[in-house]
């Protein structure tokens, strides 16, 4: 990746850390998360200084303290399966919001030292950072809401287990090819236009404000074009096609998502759960 880009995707993975998972496990019914996230920062000052410090011994010492945090906070997952026995799509959903920022914590650190993890280049790492943010966490997090929120709707349903395996196979595309990523991007795109589709048929109606319901808005069109931009992206790949570049990838598709979607999707769900926010 050229300076350009690798500075945009840093403020990217600087946001998921800093607002979006802060904003993520406040809506979160899980016992031991409000204190995770009252000490968030001492994980997330150092993972964020790691983004702009040389590869070295400095970022990775950093980097790792990032990484704790997040494993500390995947460790909720199996808590929470041993305490509510259910794999039911909402839960599901939930359960893979929990484990998957340690995925990017483990690849920061790697890519922070230089580290070919499992033998991928220092750029591909540093890409699997703000996925694991916004796919791995955001969007299974709001696909399980989703599903909470309309356990009756097979759409929702649906959405709350097609985001967290096209999340799986996206990543399972790295080992396997590229056509395991297009499979993977084609199954996460499809419960993203879900959640979208829900979330403006479903959710918007019952918005108590203007500001919620356009949040909602802009968060449910946004994916329609940033999705459409990962299949593109994805077939260009596995089909030897044309497609865009990586610059071009993470100032639409994922500055799109991140704002447009995570933030926006988070601080609606902000505004749903908390009556006073809204007022």
């Amino acid at each position: 990746m050229d300076r350009g880009t690798t500075e945009l995707v840093n403020l990217l993975v600087l946001l998921g850390m800093g607002a979006v998972l802060p904003l993520g496990l406040a809506l979160l019914d899980e016992p031991g998360l409000a204190r995770l996230r009252r000490v968030w920062p001492l994980a997330a000052v150092p993972g964020a200084l790691s983004l702009w410090l040389p590869r070295g011994g400095l970022a990775t010492g950093a980097a790792v303290c990032y990484a704790l945090g997040t494993l500390a906070l995947a460790l909720h997952a199996p808590r929470r399966l041993a305490r509510t026995r259910s794999l039911a799509p909402a839960e599901t959903a939930v359960l893979t919001a929990l484990a998957a920022p340690s995925v990017a914590g483990v690849a920061l650190v790697a890519e922070r030292s230089g580290y070919p993890l499992f033998g991928f280049e220092p750029h591909i790492l540093a890409l699997t950072v703000p996925h694991f943010h916004y796919a791995g966490f955001t969007a299974a997090l709001v696909a399980g809401l989703l599903c909470r929120a309309a356990p009756d709707s097979r759409a929702a349903r649906c959405a709350a287990l097609s985001v967290p395996a096209g999340t799986l196979l996206v990543l399972a595309g790295y080992f396997l090819g590229n056509w395991w990523q297009f499979a993977g991007a084609v199954v996460l795109s499809t419960g993203m236009w879900l959640v979208g589709l829900i979330s403006r048929r479903d959710l918007h109606p019952r918005a108590a404000d203007r500001t919620t319901a356009r949040l909602l808005t802009v968060s449910s069109a946004v994916l329609v074009l940033t999705m459409l931009l990962a299949l593109w992206w994805a077939l260009g790949r596995a089909a030897g096609l044309p497609h865009p570049t990586l610059a071009w990838m993470a100032a639409t598709h994922g500055l799109g998502n991140a704002l447009g979607f995570a933030l926006c999707a988070l601080l609606a769900w902000r505004r749903i759960t908390t009556p006073e926010v809204s007022r």
